[in-house]
């Protein structure tokens, strides 16, 4: 597909058809970035993106219990109300 650098303010861009944008799954926001000489424009990844698999990957090997005793305080004891 061939396109056509255009002038954008000081900048200049490229226009994206929409069904590229979403066959690609390309957003409001994109990493940007040069390779071998080429401009390579990627989807931002999700924050928590693969968090579900690896949580169940980390109960699967029984990862996913707590490190630290549960180790009540005297404040806690004393102080503390469960509502």
């Amino acid at each position: 597909m061939m396109t056509r650098i255009v002038k954008i303010g000081n900048s200049r861009g490229i226009r994206i058809p929409k069904l590229v944008l979403d066959e690609i799954g390309l957003d409001d926001e994109v990493e940007m970035e040069i390779e071998n000489n080429q401009l390579v424009i990627r989807p931002v990844p999700s924050v928590r993106q693969g968090w579900a698999e690896a949580f169940k990957k980390m109960a699967e090997k029984g990862d996913d219990r707590l490190l630290d005793e549960n180790m009540p305080t005297q404040w806690d004891k004393d102080e503390w109300e469960w509502s």
